[in-house]
């Protein structure tokens, strides 16, 4: 879809800071080609995008606004009749579907969950939301059949990492033997922990920030593997303990 709304309209992938996302979806739906802003009025426009959910009135006139300034700088090489729009549009609708089934796949792991408190827990952790903390239980199971959190780092993929002596590290490359998806759901929730620091601090990001700055020449990914094992090491233990997320434990426990 990308590359086909370079050829129409490849501006309107500014109007979100994600390219991704119903909502999204949706404003490409109505507007896959420039010229379908350039004809229609302001208030055509608005009226079209309230009807999106999660969409209100301030929201709609926001955007209507943002895709007329976006379109009247916006040159376009297929007209827009052309087979691309209908490509645009035949992709928006296939991940629709997409995320229509995901939902329901959610739905039905949050309802044969065994054990529903350790989606709570998960949740209790900064920068993982209820998607996530879901995902996390469909890839991980129930924690407490591993003896310790070594055992989840081998069954994730993240062993031996990064082994730790006193003041010094010693960085081993992961053997990613284990489970790729779960592996990218710890990395992706250092990401979202990241951008939830501001309101939501966490001593794992802390860390992460530490690292980073630890190696600012030799790129973010040793700290981020390092952070994961953290990450592992702090979910293991809130399931083994049946505790909640608390940062100021949380420091306590690492002093």
């Amino acid at each position: 879809m990308h590359r086909a709304l370079q050829s129409t309209f490849p501006q309107i992938e500014q109007i979100s800071s994600s390219r991704s996302g119903e909502v999204y979806w949706h404003i490409v739906d109505l507007f896959p080609h420039a010229k379908f802003v350039l004809d229609s009025s302001y208030d055509q426009i608005a009226s079209q995008l309230v009807k999106i959910k999660g969409i209100g009135a301030s929201k709609a006139n926001q955007v209507a606004c943002s895709l007329q300034s976006l379109a009247q700088r916006t040159w376009y090489y297929d007209d827009c009749d052309s087979i691309t729009v209908e490509l645009i549009k035949y992709c928006i609708e296939h991940l629709l579907q997409i995320e229509q089934r995901r939902k329901h796949i959610l739905a039905y792991i949050k309802q044969i969950a065994p054990n529903p408190k350790d989606v709570q827990i998960y949740l209790s952790v900064p920068g993982i939301g209820k998607k996530t903390a879901l995902r996390i239980y469909a890839e991980l199971g129930d924690l407490r059949r591993f003896n310790n959190a070594n055992q989840v780092d081998a069954f994730i993929g993240i062993d031996p990492g990064e082994s730790q002596s006193g003041n010094t590290d010693k960085h081993l490359p992961i053997t990613k033997h284990g489970n790729a998806i779960a592996r990218k759901i710890m990395y992706r929730i250092i990401t979202q922990m990241e951008s939830a620091k501001k309101t939501k601090p966490c001593h794992i990001i802390d860390y992460y920030e530490h690292k980073k700055q630890l190696s600012q020449t030799k790129g973010h990914k040793k700290a981020a593997i390092a952070s994961m094992h953290k990450l592992i090491r702090t979910i293991y233990a809130l399931i083994i303990n049946d505790q909640s997320y608390d940062y100021h434990k949380a420091l306590r426990n690492q002093r």
